[in-house]
C-alpha cells in the first residue's frame, strides 16, 4: 500500500509493524511507471474474545480512579492521536489501522464482573468504562457489551464513571437516568474540535461535535454530573478552540472540565507524524517543534507528573488559558469542582437470608 495515501474514513495511514515483530516491511519504488488506483477502504472485523478477568487496576498518580473496565480492544473511531493504539502490539496486531479495523469485544465481561463484585474481600471503588478504547464506539450497538455492564452495575449499585465520544451512549439513558438518581455515575465527553473538518481527520468515526453537545444536555438534564474533556490538546491544530468548546459546553450543561496535552507514546510519534505530513503538510514541523519543546526536546516524555501536561512556555500558556476559560464559564466552581458518588448503596444480590444472621 501507499503510505502518503490515507484511506477513506480511516485515521492512520498505514499499518506498520507492532513493536514486538521480529520482521519489517517498506514501501518501495519497483520503477513500473503504473497508475495508481485509489486504495479501497478498509473493513472493519470484529471477533469475540474470551476474557479471564475484567477489572484493570492501576496506580497512576496521573488520574483519578484505580479501576476500570475495557469492554472492547481496538476502536473504530480511529482517533488518529490515541495513546492506546500501541496495545494492539501485543495481539502481534499494527497500531495503526489493525488498531481501527481489527476489534475484539469481551463477550463474558458481564459474567466475570459479576464473579468480581461478589468477591468476599471486594471493596467497592468507581469503575470506569472506556479508558484505553471508547466504550460506545459503533459495534457497541449490536454487541451491547457496555449495556449489560450497566446493568449489572446498576443491580449491585455500584459507582461507575463513563468516557466517551460517542452517541450510542443516548441509547441506555434509561439505565442512566436510574444510577442518577441514586447518584451513582458522571460522564465525561471528549470533544477536542468544533469544526467538522478537522473532526473527520482527527476522528474519522466518531460523532460530531453538534451530537456531543446535544448528548451533554441529555445527560445534565436527567441529573448525570457532565465533565467535558478538552483532550488532547495539539499545538498549532486544535488549541485555538479550547475557549470556544469550554464555552458552548459549560452552556449545555457541563460542570466539570479537564484537559492534557497530546501523548506519543511508542508507535503513536510515526503514526502521527504521518498524519500530519498527509493531512495539514505545511504545518507539520511547526506542530512537532512544538511538541518538543512541551516534552524536553523528545517526541514524549512517559513522566507521572508532567506526561499529562507537558513543561515549558507553551505548557504553562495552555494551563492558565485553561483556569481563565472556567473561571468564566463557571466549570470546576465550587460544589461543581467534586463529583460526589454514593458507595453506601453498593449490595451483592442474593446475599441475605439464614446465612447472614450468622
Amino acid at each position: 500500500m501507499n503510505p502518503a495515501e490515507p484511506r477513506k474514513g480511516r485515521g492512520a495511514g498505514s499499518n506498520p509493524e507492532g513493536r514486538f515483530e521480529s520482521l519489517r516491511r517498506e514501501v518501495f519504488d519497483d520503477g513500473w511507471d503504473l497508475p495508481v488506483e485509489p486504495l479501497p477502504a478498509f473493513r472493519t472485523e470484529v471477533r469475540e474474545e474470551r476474557a479471564k478477568s475484567i477489572i484493570s487496576r492501576n496506580d497512576s498518580p496521573d488520574i483519578g480512579f484505580t479501576q476500570s473496565i475495557n469492554p472492547y480492544r481496538g476502536c473504530e473511531h480511529g482517533c488518529i492521536y490515541c495513546f492506546a493504539r500501541p496495545t494492539h502490539a501485543y495481539l502481534n496486531l499494527s497500531p495503526g489501522l489493525d488498531f481501527e479495523t481489527k476489534l475484539f469485544y469481551k463477550g463474558n465481561a458481564p459474567e466475570l464482573l459479576d464473579a468480581e463484585l461478589r468477591r468476599p474481600r471486594y471493596e467497592p471503588k468507581i469503575i470506569v468504562l472506556g479508558v484505553n478504547t471508547d466504550c460506545y464506539q459503533p459495534i457497541e450497538r449490536e454487541h451491547r457489551v457496555t449495556r449489560r455492564l450497566l446493568e449489572k452495575l446498576l443491580e449491585f449499585r455500584h459507582p461507575v464513571g463513563i468516557i466517551t465520544k460517542g452517541a450510542t451512549i443516548e441509547r441506555d439513558l434509561d439505565l442512566l437516568a436510574e444510577m442518577a438518581r441514586l447518584r451513582l455515575v458522571h460522564v465525561g465527553i471528549t470533544l477536542v474540535s468544533l469544526r467538522d473538518e478537522l473532526k473527520r481527520d482527527l476522528e474519522p468515526r466518531a460523532s460530531s461535535a453538534a451530537a456531543r453537545l446535544r448528548i451533554m444536555r441529555k445527560l445534565a438534564d436527567i441529573g448525570i454530573p457532565v465533565r467535558v474533556m478538552f483532550s488532547p490538546v495539539i499545538p498549532f491544530v486544535n488549541d485555538h478552540e479550547m475557549d470556544r468548546v469550554l464555552e458552548l459546553s459549560a452552556e449545555a450543561g457541563a460542570r466539570q472540565a479537564s484537559y492534557a496535552m497530546l501523548r506519543l507514546p511508542w508507535e503513536v510519534k510515526d503514526l502521527f507524524r504521518e498524519w500530519l505530513a498527509q493531512r495539514y503538510p505545511l504545518k507539520a514541523g511547526h506542530v512537532m517543534s512544538l511538541v518538543r519543546q512541551m516534552r524536553g526536546g523528545k517526541d514524549y516524555v512517559a513522566e507521572f507528573g508532567t506526561r499529562m501536561r507537558g513543561q515549558g512556555q507553551y505548557a504553562e500558556l495552555t494551563a492558565q488559558r485553561f483556569r481563565l476559560a472556567c473561571k468564566r464559564y463557571g466549570l470546576n466552581a465550587g460544589r461543581d469542582a467534586t463529583v460526589e458518588l454514593d458507595f453506601r448503596q453498593f449490595r451483592v444480590p442474593g446475599a441475605g437470608g439464614q446465612m447472614s444472621l450468622l
